[in-house]
């Protein structure tokens, strides 16, 4: 017999708490600092909460200001209280660290434009020589802000992760690649996972909020948009640059 699902709760942020959760990136400079700008005046417009940025990942790749956009956040990480997420993107970039063959393929996903922000030109040059460059340009604080990102981050009943969760497997074995590559298995399902969740990793032309999951993609690097959800008490609502 089919075990029936269960109706999602109307989710909430634990009382004295505000949640800025902030979808893709993908090297754009100027959305994040804007959005940033937004954050800070609703922060100072609505005082008294204690406030958590959630970055949900692939900050690198396609948009020309990759190298920027990490040393913006290890900035916010040290003035604020933000988390960041791990995205698909985030891990190859590492895995490209590690070899040619991974590199090459990184390129091929948005990569070119991440390794011309930390070689400084756009000179079309052999992968090779390309990789030994962006290898030596690759700072010790930007490695170590990679290898400690998070797969996921959890405020009250809400859980906020990169693509999203496996439906049927419990939190607690869900896996880190799942978290960060899932699609269609997790969008395709309506059921209650545990936690309403926040994602990106899938764009789309506005802000998706159902019952069980809200994706904040809204395709930074294509649309020039790029979105942050404010979650307080029940209060659900979004700031967009």
């Amino acid at each position: 017999m089919t075990e029936p699902s269960i109706e999602p709760p109307t989710p909430r942020i634990p009382p004295h708490k505000r949640v800025y959760a902030v979808g893709d990136i993908h090297g754009h400079l100027d959305l994040l600092r804007r959005l940033q700008a937004a954050i800070d005046e609703d922060v100072r417009a609505h005082p008294g909460a204690e406030c958590i940025e959630v970055y949900l990942g692939d900050y690198v790749d396609r948009g020309p200001k990759s190298a920027a956009v990490i040393d913006a956040l290890i900035e916010r990480q040290a003035s604020r209280k933000a988390v960041c997420i791990s995205g698909n993107h985030e891990a190859v970039m590492i895995d490209a660290l590690q070899s040619r063959e991974a590199f090459s393929r990184w390129l091929k996903m948005g990569g070119l434009e991440t390794v011309f922000s930390y070689v400084g030109h756009r000179r079309t040059l052999d992968d090779v020589t390309l990789w030994s460059q962006w290898r030596a340009a690759m700072t010790p604080a930007h490695l170590a802000f990679l290898r400690r990102l998070a797969s996921h981050f959890i405020c009250g009943d809400y859980l906020f992760v990169h693509a999203g969760l496996r439906p049927g497997v419990a939190l607690e074995d869900q896996s880190r690649e799942d978290m960060m590559w899932i699609r269609r298995e997790f969008l395709d399902c309506s059921d209650w996972l545990g936690h309403c969740v926040v994602h990106g990793h899938t764009p789309t032309k506005e802000p998706e909020v159902l019952p069980n999951r809200i994706n904040i993609d809204t395709g930074a690097y294509a649309s020039g948009h790029l979105t942050c959800l404010v979650l307080e008490g029940t209060d659900c609502f979004q700031i967009t640059t």
